[in-house]
């Protein structure tokens, strides 16, 4: 296993920083839950907008690590909630999101004054990248 590099980062960042839907993998007792969300890749990390309340959530409340998938890639790692996507901490982030996911961000569908409207950070543990017939199996602690 490798360190992240440059080069696999240039390439994580070309196939994911901007708008991807990706599968999320929970599991709670023993039992998996997968699920689509639109997400964007940054400095070892995946952030979804979502809400508080949602079962994707209960469930890494109670068990943080999550597995996630998305065009020829594959990784573990541990869900965040970093809280309100309103909060002054997150104000980066939840600009990032604006830019980011501006085709649909604004369409009704999320309520931007319910303090639940928060930011999940998945961040990557290891992971597998296959791109131009090369395998890297990646190790992304610090």
């Amino acid at each position: 296993m490798t360190k992240l590099t440059a080069e696999i980062e240039k390439i994580l960042i070309e196939r994911f920083g901007n708008d991807n839907i990706i599968a999320l993998a929970t599991t709670v007792d023993n039992k998996p839950y997968v699920r689509s969300v639109d997400s964007f890749y940054e400095n070892g990390s995946f952030y979804v907008l979502t809400h508080g309340l949602s079962n994707k959530m209960k469930q890494i409340h109670q068990n943080p690590c999550v597995a996630i998938a998305g065009d020829w890639f594959t990784a573990n790692g541990q869900g965040i909630n970093l809280g309100y996507f309103g909060d002054k901490e997150n104000e980066k982030i939840a600009k990032k999101m604006l830019d980011i996911f501006s085709e649909w961000i604004n369409n009704g569908h999320n309520n931007f004054e319910d303090k639940n409207t928060c930011i999940l950070q998945i961040e990557l543990t290891d992971g597998v990248l296959f791109s131009q017939g090369t395998r890297y199996d990646i190790d992304f602690t610090k």
